[in-house]
């Protein structure tokens, strides 16, 4: 737990930029972006929950997420009185052209290692990654746990 703050503050981007026009998006509004998908809806409720800020914090960065085009508000088909968000199109390619990490900066971290830490370090990120996917898998076998 002490090492990832480290890692991430070394390597993440506190601004995102849109492509093609360079606007660029705040750390809450990219990272909204990385939680949601164009398939299925998220609550407000639920994603102001999971990031740690009030619904009210989530409904202003998600409307001006929506005037800027990227997400769309809809209906829960569940229950008519929720509303769910979801990514337009223009708010999957800010998604898929931007990254929590600046690849540049992680290819620096890496290129400053000696070989054989390199390569510890990548074979140690691997097994984590397979264990965080395992962990995934069962947690969403629990559906209790589905909103953590």
């Amino acid at each position: 737990m002490r090492f990832y703050p480290r890692i991430f503050f070394a390597c993440h981007l506190r601004r995102r930029r849109v492509p093609n026009t360079g606007e660029e998006l705040s750390a809450c509004q990219g990272s909204t972006l990385d939680h949601l998908d164009e398939t299925d809806g998220t609550r407000v409720g639920e994603l102001a929950s999971h990031m740690g800020v009030t619904p009210g914090t989530m409904s202003i960065n998600i409307d001006r997420l929506e005037r800027k085009g990227y997400v769309v508000r809809i209906g829960d088909p569940d229950d008519g009185r929720r509303v769910l968000v979801r990514l337009t199109e223009a708010g999957v390619r800010v998604k898929e052209a931007n990254s929590v990490l600046d690849p540049g900066l992680v290819e620096a971290l890496l290129e400053g290692l000696a070989p054989d830490e390199r390569r510890a370090a990548i074979d140690g990120l691997r097994i984590l990654a397979e264990g965080a996917e395992r962990l995934m898998a069962e947690r969403a076998k629990q559906p209790a746990n589905r909103a953590g």
